[in-house]
């Protein structure tokens, strides 16, 4: 795991590499290493910081250059093995163990016809020497992040968009479309970027620079089409496949750990993971039991520890009390685009926990719940299809009651409370429109009600975009349908971006075994019905772990990787949050509206109504903004 960076016919391109790659410097602290050669009447410039993992030595150091053919590459191929030992019976003489040069290799002997073979995460430039031709390419999945600046015939590339910031001299725009989708979903979407001109290479595609100027680009593996594909064929052994890409993913030259929440995802991962590494160290969290009370937040440190004694895990508890006015805008700047997702700093302190203990790389069980249908907008999707079946003067009546009823005292939360509430505002709306007002954090007139009036377009053009990815299928599924608009969107956009970012700060790597090629495939193979049975989620899934797990941990309550928001809100951050609402940089901009806030705080401090973790993102939206119209790209102190 490591960052990569670099500039092709770029304008004093050395130096521009030179401050990508040094911004970059927490992804990979083990070693840095250049490269530069003529690109036609340009030249090309590569960059990388190195986390070592897999063969320590010199050998597996980077840029790799080798007969002419120079790779910089973030990520781990899982199938290297495989591959190695298929080019060796080609004739093909490795000089380390790296994987790297496996991959180096397949594409010297496929091109891109490589791609599809590769079974990891990955991002990489590859340059040929000979062609002067520099190719980008990136994972099927979208676990690893490429971004990209063309400016004429040059690019710029980076694992960070801060870094394309960073040698920009502040030059990039903020794109008000993408901020309005980050309040929409509190996430950016891997199709938009924070900046203008700025890209992200899509998942499963790559692009590529000639020296003559023209820039083509390919895709690979589509997401759709292995879905569409799945369907029609067997389902597979559910159990061996996620056996098989859990001992795939432990495949390293240093220690590798797990995350272990106590739920079922983790859990599974952790007791599999045991059996190939007897005494693994695990790394789990729990909240200040005042906190942990007001959110009426599950007890999941009883399960992990259970699971840890169990199995003979070796397990880190690490309680959560963090700073957060010291961390928010710390992990906004690790973040790189506006994310509201308070279980990025979760993940931030277990890793850095890790690393501190000498651990480089955890396993997480991220990707389980999006493709399984283990969320609650799953479950209450389908449970809102029999609710449209009630009498509507029954529903209003409903609605009028739960209306009415608080989400909080000054002394406690009511949870099901939230949900309730939660479940009215979509329940008697069609298909699409219910799954995405179901997980996002504004309706339309809400969203309209918040943010510039000159921005309706916008706002529509946002929305219109999530009908179309909903949409874009021809599966006669509504589980798999909602499974598939979550590993499209949901995924990349949010979990395995705060995954990245939060890990990669602590100078750690996280794998996520659910989120394999192999996986997707038996997952979309997997009928909704036996993903959603009763009112269980990841049914298939929990089938399969019952081998593994006892059946109290497979069918334990859901739990919750996020944190305490509104005990946070209440005390420690009630302060700045009217600070932004009454002097924030958004509202002196006019890009938010602030009666709408001022209302919504309003709203929230009396217990009506539940914008906690509206507000959180109105801070972490407030901290990049600032950071981004500054042209700021230095670490927060």
């Amino acid at each position: 795991m490591c960052g990569i960076a670099g500039t092709y016919r770029w304008p004093d391109g050395k130096a521009v590499t030179d401050r990508l790659t040094d911004t970059l410097a927490h992804r990979g602290p083990d070693g840095s290493g250049r490269y530069s050669h003529a690109a036609g009447d340009g030249e090309v410039h590569l960059g990388h910081r190195r986390l070592a993992v897999i063969d320590l030595s010199d050998t597996g150091a980077q840029p790799m250059a080798k007969d002419a053919l120079v790779v910089t590459y973030n990520g781990e191929l899982y199938n290297a093995p495989e591959l190695r030992a298929e080019l060796e019976s080609a004739g093909v003489r490795f000089r380390g163990t790296s994987d790297t040069e496996v991959l180096l290799e397949a594409w010297r002997r496929w091109g891109t016809d490589c791609l599809p073979r590769l079974r990891g995460m990955f991002a990489f430039g590859v340059f040929d020497e000979r062609t002067g031709e520099l190719v980008l390419a990136r994972d099927q999945l979208g676990i690893k992040p490429l971004f990209l600046l063309r400016r004429g015939e040059g690019l710029v590339f980076a694992s960070e968009l801060k870094a394309l910031a960073a040698v920009t001299g502040g030059s990039l725009e903020v794109d008000p479309g993408a901020l309005v989708a980050s309040l929409l979903y509190y996430w950016v979407p891997d199709s938009r970027c924070a900046f203008r001109d700025a890209e992200k290479l899509p998942p499963g595609s790559w692009l590529r620079c000639r020296p003559d100027g023209r820039v083509e680009r390919g895709r690979y593996w589509n997401l759709r089409d292995v879905a569409h594909e799945a369907r029609d064929g067997e389902v597979p052994d559910l159990a061996a496949v996620v056996e098989e890409s859990t001992r795939r993913h432990l495949l390293s030259d240093v220690p590798v750990a797990t995350f272990l929440s106590g739920g079922l995802d983790s859990s599974y991962l952790t007791a599999l993971a045991a059996r190939d590494r007897p005494g693994i160290s695990a790394y789990t969290i729990g909240f200040r039991a005042e906190d942990a009370r007001f959110e009426a937040m599950p007890d999941d440190l009883r399960y992990a520890r259970r699971v840890a004694e169990r199995f003979g895990v070796d397990l880190h508890e690490i309680e959560i009390a963090p700073d957060v006015l010291d961390l928010l805008p710390r992990m906004t700047y690790h973040l790189d685009e506006p994310i509201g997702d308070p279980a990025a700093i979760n993940t931030f302190l277990i890793c850095s926990a890790a690393r501190e203990a000498g651990v480089k790389v955890l396993l997480s069980g991220m990707g389980a719940d999006e493709l399984f249908a283990g969320y609650r907008k799953h479950l209450a999707n389908l449970l809102a299809l029999r609710y449209q079946r009630v009498p509507r003067p029954v529903r209003r009546g409903v609605s009028a009651v739960v209306e009415r009823l608080p989400v909080a005292t000054a002394r406690r939360g009511y949870r099901s409370v939230r949900f309730a509430k939660r479940f009215l505002s979509f329940a008697g709306l069609p298909e699409e429109t219910a799954f995405r007002r179901s997980y996002t954090m504004y309706d339309q007139e809400e969203l309209l009600a918040l943010v510039d009036p000159d921005l309706a377009g916008t706002v529509e053009d946002v929305l219109t975009e999530h009908a179309d990815v909903y949409r874009d299928n021809d599966l006669d599924d509504f589980v798999n349908r909602m499974c598939l608009a979550d590993a499209r969107m949901f995924l990349p956009g949010l979990n395995l971006t705060y995954t990245d970012r939060s890990s990669m700060a602590a100078s750690t790597e996280v794998r996520v075994p659910y989120v394999d090629v192999e996986v997707v495939r038996a997952a979309f193979a997997v009928p909704g019905d036996r993903k959603i049975v009763g009112r269980q989620g990841k049914a298939v899934l929990k089938e399969a772990a019952t081998s593994v797990l006892p059946r109290e941990i497979v069918y334990r309550p859901k739990g919750l990787f996020s944190a305490p928001l509104r005990a946070w809100m209440s005390r420690d951050l009630a302060p700045l949050v009217r600070e932004v609402v009454h002097d924030g940089e958004l509202v002196r901009s006019g890009f938010l509206r602030r009666d709408a806030l001022a209302r919504m705080v309003a709203e929230d401090a009396s217990g009506q109504r539940d914008f906690s973790k509206h507000l959180w993102h109105v801070l972490t939206l407030e901290h990049w903004y600032r950071g981004a119209t500054s042209g700021s790209a230095r670490t927060p102190s």
